[in-house]
């Protein structure tokens, strides 16, 4: 019989001490807007398969989509603005 054995290393690789970095924190703070978007575009989505679909869900879908899409040119321009400095 084999048995199944866990890697000690990796599972305890990220201990509790580890904590982000200031610059990671500022990714993270930077690509916000974005990370709500596409998690309001997940809600209209989930929203939409949980009803019968209608136009009302669909206009929310949409509107969610076009809102993470907006989101992430404006982080992207950001960005790429920064790296060009």
């Amino acid at each position: 019989m084999s048995h199944i054995v866990t890697v000690q290393e990796a599972v305890t690789a990220f201990a509790p001490w580890m904590e982000p970095t200031d610059a990671e924190l500022d990714a993270i703070e930077l690509e916000m807007p974005a990370i709500l978007a596409d998690a309001d575009l997940v809600d209209a989505e989930i929203a939409a398969l949980e009803t019968r679909s209608a136009e009302l869900d669909a206009r929310r879908t949409r509107r969610a989509r076009r809102k993470a899409l907006a989101t992430r040119v404006v982080l992207a321009n950001r960005t790429g603005c920064r790296e060009a400095a």
